[in-house]
């Protein structure tokens, strides 16, 4: 199966040589590239695209505001969205990661991790560097929003083992080393963690991170 990839970025010589490394894999072509956000939201209907590359900062709509509205689409909700900044520290990113973005990456990102983070969220799994874990889970505790009041009820839906994967993923833990703390396979870690993501509503796991901290599930200091 091909990944259908929408580029959405102002800098069309940064989109050029994207696409030249993303056509250059038989697993993968580009069907759209948008240089506003409106365009980006435009095209992403249009071109059913899988994963959007957005950058944040793009003229008419910027990119968390494209984002945000291709979370709401319910025709887009296939769609994933990887958020690529110039700084993994950006100040915007957790509001994009809100937002519905699957996760973020620095644009100084080697052409092999690029290729791999398009793969991995494709597949449906969120995919947020070390750094930017740190970074998120450190702007989640230090700019608090409440989250929807049906989604912190929707806490009681967990089961305890789900609950107990939602706190591990939301402290950093891959599937493998939640299936190593639990003494459980991958695909078990993998099968609870996405249980506990459709019971909460969440696209994926940078959501259920979000998700964990907003409703207190995880508190700072754990």
């Amino acid at each position: 199966m091909t990944i259908r990839i929408l580029l959405a970025d102002d800098q069309a010589l940064l989109r050029g040589t994207f696409r030249l490394l993303i056509d250059s894999q038989p697993d993968m072509e580009v069907v759209a590239e948008a240089s506003t956000g409106a365009e980006a939201v435009e095209r992403a209907r249009a071109a059913c695209a899988d994963v959007v590359l957005m950058d944040i900062r793009m003229p008419v709509l910027d990119g968390i505001e494209a984002t945000r509205l291709i979370g709401a689409d319910e025709d887009l909700a296939g769609v994933k969205i990887l958020i690529l900044t110039t700084f993994e520290v950006d100040e915007h990113v957790v509001d994009a990661l809100r937002a519905g973005a699957s996760g973020f990456l620095g644009k100084g990102i080697d052409p092999p991790e690029l290729l791999d983070a398009i793969r991995t969220v494709a597949a449906g799994d969120a995919l947020l560097s070390p750094t930017a874990t740190r970074q998120l889970i450190a702007r989640v505790v230090a700019q608090p929003a409440a989250a929807d009041p049906r989604t912190a009820r929707r806490l009681e839906l967990l089961t305890p083992r789900e609950r107990e994967v939602t706190t591990l993923t939301a402290l950093g833990l891959s599937n493998n080393d939640i299936a190593a703390r639990l003494h459980v396979t991958p695909l078990t870690a993998k099968t609870h963690v996405n249980r506990a993501m459709t019971k909460l509503g969440a696209r994926d796991r940078a959501q259920l991170v979000v998700i964990a901290y907003q409703t207190g599930l995880v508190t700072a200091g754990m």
